[in-house]
């Protein structure tokens, strides 16, 4: 039992770091990239330090999917008006705030999962954009 706890740990701490990341560097491609790959390094480190190997492969799907969950959040932020600083800050409380709560069994597991999958849905409720009465008013 405690190896999943620790896996489980691992795991939610990168998520949490992987939406750090993402929170500061998403909005340019190559920020996107940079964000998993620090989240995915950063589980690594923390799997490592907890124990052995399966936690540092636990903590790396953690730190790539809370990447890939933090990235449309953060660049839909700055898309929309945000500035870098203040979504970095925000979306960075919010990775913290994962990493916090990953000391709670199996949450480590859930937020993992969770991340993308509320990424994925708050991009399909995001508004299209349409011209609308600004192609009017070209004279």
């Amino acid at each position: 039992m405690w190896e999943w706890y620790r896996i489980g740990v691992a795991t939610g701490v990168g998520a949490g770091i992987g939406l750090l990341a993402a929170g500061w560097l998403a909005g340019r491609r190559i920020g996107t990239l940079t964000a998993l790959l620090i989240g995915a390094a950063a589980g690594v480190a923390v799997g490592f330090g907890l124990d052995d190997w399966n936690d540092a492969v636990g903590g790396a799907v953690g730190g790539l999917l809370g990447g890939l969950g933090g990235v449309p959040l953060a660049a839909g932020t700055r898309r929309r008006g945000g500035t870098r600083g203040g979504t970095g800050a925000l979306v960075g409380l919010a990775g913290l705030g994962v990493a916090a709560l990953a000391l709670v069994p199996f949450v480590g597991y859930l937020e993992a999962l969770a991340l993308p999958a509320l990424a994925a849905r708050a991009r399909r409720r995001e508004p299209e954009r349409y011209a609308g009465l600004r192609t009017l008013a070209r004279d």
